[in-house]
């Protein structure tokens, strides 16, 4: 693996390159690069990159790399011929400005990927760090996106990375040291979208391990901030106080209120340990969101990430029932055994909404037919 890390990406793309590529009116794009800004009161003058936290700065950056895997794989493939550069694995992960390369060898990706690669960069007044860019093997592992990769006896398991999970709870440890005075459940109210934001994170990958030893990490700093509240107070009183037992449960920081979302007249920190692991199902690496001949693909992938949200349920049982049971194009019932999509009648690509109002239920082979020969779906009336 070559995990690249560029230096200063936002700081050192240069401005003509993105005159030139940009596909926007480059007279306002100059301006806006050109700009300036102020810092301590006096106007500096920006010469190159973007500034960092801007609207469009994300997309300017994604823009700067676009075709860095195309322009990889074109140049191996000329070089070596399309079946032995097949062999070579070479593949590209980029996430805006971070990516990694796999390759079938480390003297692949020293000799052949990364001259190329500074190459690319170079061409749009990047670089590589020196100090963080560095190749390693599966077996040692690497970190990208907040996890960790690594292959364990011929085993690829990802992980929450060790990074990751110790600046989690540091931010974590740092809103509870800075509300030593709150109401319990104002810490909660704190808290509790952390913790399932970072949890539901790490859900498709193999998290279990780090969400027990995360709780625990917390569970002890809300023991010291539930102790420190009541110095005179006993271990057993300030247990009662602020832990409850819910459910099958022992020990649930809790605090008694009284409001709709309350189970037992308790509104309780979130459970990391009980987030629901999921794997993520692999996309095909050929799918682009863009292209038409994807739509149906993208369809069914909405589907079936989306069923698990109730707020989706509702809205196919409202399809359902405006349909009366029947699939919008062949008219026949829609069932269990049958099967159902969720179909846009307008296609998102081309600025379908996702409202009720432009979409219908089809049988999977209905919707197949649809989309292969084109055909116009229309919106089923009950009399």
């Amino acid at each position: 693996m070559l995990e690249a890390d560029i230096k200063g990406c936002f700081d050192h793309i240069n401005h003509d390159w993105l005159e030139c590529n940009v596909p926007m009116d480059t007279a306002i794009l100059r301006k806006w690069l050109k700009a300036g800004l102020i810092y301590q009161g006096q106007l500096q003058a920006t010469e190159a990159g973007t500034p960092q936290g801007g609207i469009i700065s994300p997309t300017l950056a994604n823009v700067t790399l676009n075709g860095l895997e195309r322009g990889l794989i074109s140049h191996l493939g000329a070089k070596f011929g399309t079946a032995k550069a097949k062999k070579l694995k070479v593949h590209v992960v980029r996430y805006a400005d971070d990516f990694v390369i796999t390759g079938d060898s480390q003297e692949v990706l020293v000799n052949e990927v990364r001259p190329w690669i500074e190459a690319f960069l170079a061409a749009r007044g990047l670089q590589l760090s020196e100090e963080k860019t560095r190749i390693t093997h599966i077996d040692q592992g690497f970190d990208f996106l907040g996890w960790n990769f690594r292959k364990y006896s011929g085993k690829l398991l990802i992980k929450p990375s060790k990074k990751n999970a110790q600046a989690f709870y540091r931010k974590v440890a740092e809103t509870i040291s800075g509300n030593k005075t709150v109401k319990q459940e104002d810490l909660i109210r704190l808290l509790n979208p952390m913790l399932r934001g970072w949890a539901q994170y790490h859900s498709p990958v193999v998290a279990k391990q780090a969400y027990s030893r995360m709780e625990f990490l917390v569970f002890r700093r809300l023991w010291w901030w539930s102790k420190r509240r009541h110095p005179q107070k006993n271990a057993s009183w300030v247990k009662t106080k602020y832990f409850h037992s819910v459910r099958n449960r022992q020990w649930v920081f809790a605090a008694p209120v009284v409001w709709k979302d309350s189970d037992n007249g308790l509104f309780e920190l979130y459970q990391i340990s009980g987030t629901v692991i999921k794997r993520h199902m692999k996309l095909k690496g050929d799918f682009n969101p863009f292209d038409p001949m994807w739509e149906q693909y993208g369809e069914k992938l909405r589907q079936d990430r989306m069923w698990e949200s109730m707020r989706y349920r509702k809205q196919w049982a409202t399809l359902y029932m405006s349909q009366g049971g029947f699939c919008a194009h062949c008219g026949t019932a829609l069932t269990d055994e049958t099967g159902w999509h969720d179909h846009h009648l307008e296609y998102r690509m081309h600025g379908g909404k996702d409202t009720l109002s432009n979409r219908v239920l089809l049988h999977p082979h209905c919707h197949q037919q649809v989309h292969a020969g084109k055909l116009v779906v229309a919106k089923p009336v009950l009399y």
